[in-house]
């Protein structure tokens, strides 16, 4: 399932609303600092983790030896924890959560030096690791994201191909007309929604920055309207209408399953979903289960180029932290880096590494060769954007609008999209106003 981005969905309350208080103010300002010598870093910690799957089949415990080789004298424990933003926010209300957690995105920015020691200057860690403005406060770093993915449509190469498609759509029109082939040549479902799971809508979002090319998208979308005329939620939400109103999805998106639709794409049942590049190795997990080639999943960007060029946007996974309360500072401080920089842990998930210098991905060399411009957003208005997000209850993040769009396009409710999209707009500038961006 969607790691950072679906588990994101929790965000809708302030950390003082949801009674997340803790009691970091008497530590605040507390550094984690990066140990000289691993011989002498030890105690025991515990490291907080959403990913409880990767706990119960024991590969974490296969990090923690690897981990071990270098720092012998520390004892790594994992927590597992399926409801990870509820449980941990409630722990957050005492001083223990943990060693090292996943930053919740129920916490405020701001309070990040409350909960969290540093882990260095924005300026120090920005020359080798990439999202460090996503935990930046006064010019210093809270987290650090273990890997990076980037927002694309995930699809069944030897369908499109069926279909006469072999080059990437370069525009919306395109793209539409490559699903229409696809109904008329082949038998697969053009586009599936995922409708009923509701998350794989609010995937959308991550169109920022793809459309306009720029890595400032972030601080024009807090300060105008996404949904203005080009606007890249204008672009991305006209589009996933016109998907559905062509009738190019399938029958009744009510009834959508997202387990069940990873091996129907596998096996060329359906052709085309928007999710992220951090799906490619469910699908091709998937394909192998099913006995097809798992090399018939495709990765593609957003049909919009800006002078030819397709632009696509990195994003973070959870940022690890660590807790400011800790007694063990230093190895955890130690696990984050070695997590980080030595444990393979990107490379294992096919995803992007946080290092700058690394090397893309397999599932990735694609855009490489195709020259895909790929951006690092500009996080400075990341607190202000969840603030008016919050505010304005339009949810860019939460799949409710875009399940009443469809249903617009589907015939479900009545509704024109250009005044449902207009007033998603008018909405957004007003909060706007109203908190003086």
């Amino acid at each position: 399932m969607n790691r950072r981005t679906l588990l994101a969905l929790a965000v809708g309350a302030a950390l003082l609303a949801s009674g997340c208080t803790g009691s970091g103010g008497s530590a605040q300002g507390a550094d984690a600092e990066a140990p000289d010598d691993p011989s002498k870093v030890d105690g025991t910690i515990t490291v907080l983790t959403h990913r409880t799957d990767l706990v119960q089949d024991g590969t974490m415990k296969k990090y923690a030896a690897e981990f071990n080789k270098t720092y012998p004298k520390v004892k790594v424990e994992f927590d597992g924890i399926t409801d990870y933003e509820g449980e941990v926010k409630i722990r957050m209300n005492t001083e223990n959560y943990g060693d090292v957690l996943m930053i919740p995105a129920v916490i405020e920015k701001k309070d990040y030096p409350r909960f969290f020691a540093s882990l260095g200057s924005t300026e120090e860690r920005s020359e080798k690791y990439r999202f460090t403005d996503y935990t930046a406060v006064g010019g210093k770093v809270y987290g650090q994201s273990p890997l990076g993915a980037v927002p694309g449509f995930i699809y069944n190469k030897k369908v499109w191909s069926q279909a006469g498609i072999t080059d990437w759509p370069t525009t919306p029109d395109e793209f539409l007309a490559g699903l229409k082939a696809i109904k008329s040549k082949t038998d697969a479902v053009p586009y599936y929604t995922n409708f009923k799971d509701g998350w794989p809508l609010s995937q959308w979002t991550g169109v920022r920055g793809s459309v306009s090319c720029d890595e400032q998208a972030t601080t024009r979308w807090a300060e105008g309207n996404p949904w203005a005329e080009g606007g890249e939620l204008r672009v991305a939400d006209s589009l996933l209408y016109d998907i559905v109103h062509e009738g190019l999805v399938e029958k009744d998106p009510t009834t959508t399953n997202w387990e069940a639709s990873k091996p129907k794409l596998a096996k060329g049942e359906i052709a085309t979903m928007w999710l992220g590049s951090w799906a490619v190795i469910q699908m091709q997990g998937a394909a192998k289960q099913a006995g097809t080639d798992p090399d018939d999943i495709g990765f593609m960007p957003f049909p919009a180029q800006k002078d030819g060029t397709f632009c696509a946007v990195t994003s973070p996974d959870y940022n690890q932290a660590v807790n400011i309360h800790s007694e063990h500072k230093e190895a955890a401080r130690a696990w984050i880096d070695w997590f980080t920089d030595k444990s393979g842990y990107a490379r294992d998930n096919l995803a992007l590494s946080p290092l700058k210098d690394a090397p893309l991905p397999d599932m990735l060399k694609p855009y490489e060769e195709a020259g895909v411009k790929l951006l690092d957003l500009d996080d400075s208005k990341g607190a202000e954007l969840k603030t008016l997000e919050n505010q304005s209850e339009v949810g860019i993040n939460k799949p409710d609008y875009r399940k009443e769009l469809v249903d617009m396009a589907r015939g479900a409710r009545k509704g024109d999209p250009d005044d449902y999209l207009d007033g998603l707009g008018e909405k957004w500038t007003e909060t706007q106003k109203s908190l003086g961006y």
